[in-house]
């Protein structure tokens, strides 16, 4: 048995974890994945196919890179049977805040709130189909993932078109203390399904480091969302919402070409 250590920079919240999981489901010689995401490494237990291992993180563009490879004794593993549970509740709250914040991004005419809810539904994806393709074949998995990836993308471009048209456009100012109150409850919803997740590893992680939390691309659009929120009102200007949607439209793209990748 080897044991093979990868540091993955991007790899800072559950959702490229899943990812990462998917995108190794099928090689053979993989015993056990051993996920760190607050010190952003993985550590994989594996009987050769390191070659096809590396290449299928690489492929995933999270700045994965191996650091060693080790000989180890270690066969007995032991998996947490609440996990496919805790996915399940991570799920719901992230398909909830997809309708909350896509609901009161219409209704407070905040392009920050539409794209968050995106990046909302885009974490869902993930979730989903590391679950619903749970027991099907390799097929089904890549199948969903497709349909996932471009339905994703297709939604940012409408986004990113109506940005252009609010830009150039003369619309009235978004609510801001929508965006900042309904950003408040994403920010705490995002906390809780990182906990929660982050609970479910070994007693030693238990605690949640806060640098976890603050470091996560969820929680930093948030507090970014809460910004643009404040700068809304002080500036009267719908700029500051327009730029923050657009950034967010940008990284749910990036997150569904990374979709796409398992669908190959």
């Amino acid at each position: 048995m080897e044991k093979t250590l990868f540091i993955i920079p991007k790899m800072d919240c559950p959702s490229e974890e899943n990812l990462i999981r998917m995108n190794l489901d099928g090689i053979s010689s993989i015993a056990n994945l051993d996920f760190d995401i607050p010190n952003r490494k993985l550590t994989i237990f594996h009987n050769g196919q390191i070659e096809e291992i590396e290449k299928s993180i690489i492929d995933l563009k999270l700045g994965g890179k191996r650091i060693s490879t080790v000989q180890t004794d270690q066969t007995d593993f032991n998996e947490n049977a609440s996990q496919k549970k805790l996915l399940w509740i991570v799920l719901a709250i992230n398909f909830a805040f997809f309708v909350i914040e896509m609901t009161t991004g219409l209704i407070s005419k905040s392009m920050g709130l539409v794209a968050d809810s995106l990046d909302m539904l885009a974490d869902s994806f993930v979730y989903g189909i590391s679950l619903f393709a749970v027991g099907g074949t390799l097929t089904k998995k890549k199948r969903i993932a497709k349909l996932a990836g471009y339905f994703q993308i297709t939604l940012a471009i409408i986004g990113f078109v109506e940005v252009l048209r609010r830009f150039f456009g003369d619309e009235k100012l978004p609510d801001f203390s929508t965006m900042i109150i309904v950003s408040i409850f994403a920010l705490i919803a995002n906390g809780i399904c990182l906990y929660i997740l982050q609970k479910s590893k070994s007693k030693e992680e238990a605690h949640m480091k806060a640098s976890m939390i603050f470091t996560s691309n969820d929680v930093i659009i948030n507090l970014g969302v809460i910004i643009a929120g404040i700068l809304v009102n002080w500036l009267s200007s719908n700029t500051p919402d327009l730029i923050i949607g657009t950034v967010v439209f940008v990284l749910v793209i990036q997150g569904a070409f990374r979709i796409l990748k398992l669908s190959k």
